[in-house]
């Protein structure tokens, strides 16, 4: 009884914060000791929010934490955005915001739910689109990244957004690893890197999520979207801030911030 209570704290006081766009100063009960229990109160949450999942962040966990380097958080349909234009991304005042170049790769098909452990050829083949994004990570708990991967899990794996930019063309001849991004913010540079430095890279991401789904019961839909990882780094903003990703010089994707 107490660790169903512990779970529902959290969870209730994380949808309804994002609910009503109100910041927490503290983080709402007792912190997960662990990423299986972090991950109880993410599920119960889901299921409070009785919102339409659309895909998938996927993050880094360095250094590893209960044998995992890498976690996953839902986001939900209604906070995925064309990247047609300048789409303003809200944010909750007083919480947490950063945004994140991304390579999002889609899933050409339902995986076998039965299936626990994928190849990376595997994971690739179950792969139809990959464009380039941004994730607006948030949360309404200020210091959500100063107390571990567990407080990141528990509240939706601190995602709060996603723009879909354009279709990378080419992408399954190519190096991913290869592609320089860049992300800037209000015209200022704050990051440059490639995927080279991400554990397997994007497709390694997607590897991730298939068998961290599946362990969980979870089951993933055709068209789901897999945000694979900040490439560039976890970068903060505000509201009037606004962000742009460059992937190898050909592929442009811009966002806003604006406030919830």
């Amino acid at each position: 009884m107490t660790q169903i209570v512990e779970q529902a704290t959290p969870a209730r006081a994380f949808v309804e914060a994002r609910r009503t766009g109100t910041a927490l100063p503290h983080f709402p009960g007792v912190i997960p000791a662990t990423l299986d229990q972090a991950y109880a109160v993410q599920d119960k949450a889901l299921a409070l929010a009785r919102r339409r999942v659309a895909g998938w962040k996927v993050g880094r966990i360095a250094p590893p934490v209960d044998g995992q380097n890498r976690l996953a958080g839902p986001i939900f349909a209604d906070q995925v955005a064309d990247g047609e234009g300048v789409p303003a991304m809200p944010v909750i005042a007083g919480g947490f915001a950063a945004a994140e170049a991304e390579f999002l790769l889609r899933l050409a098909a339902a995986p076998d739910p039965a299936k626990t452990r994928y190849t990376i050829e595997e994971a690739r083949a179950l792969v139809d689109a990959v464009h380039v994004g941004i994730e607006v990570a948030g949360s309404p708990f200020p210091g959500i990244n100063r107390h571990g991967p567990a407080v990141t899990i528990a509240d939706f794996g601190n995602n709060n957004g996603l723009v879909v930019g354009p279709l990378a063309d080419g992408w399954q001849e190519a190096d991913l690893d290869a592609w320089p991004v860049t992300l800037t913010i209000n015209g200022a540079e704050v990051g440059r890197a490639t995927t080279a430095t991400m554990l397997d890279g994007p497709f390694g991401a997607v590897r991730f999520l298939l068998e961290h789904m599946a362990r969980r019961g979870i089951a993933l839909d055709a068209g789901t979207w897999v945000s694979t990882g900040a490439v560039t780094g976890v970068h903060p903003v505000g509201p009037g801030d606004r962000v742009a990703a460059d992937f190898d010089g050909r592929w442009t994707v811009e966002c806003s911030i604006g406030a919830s």
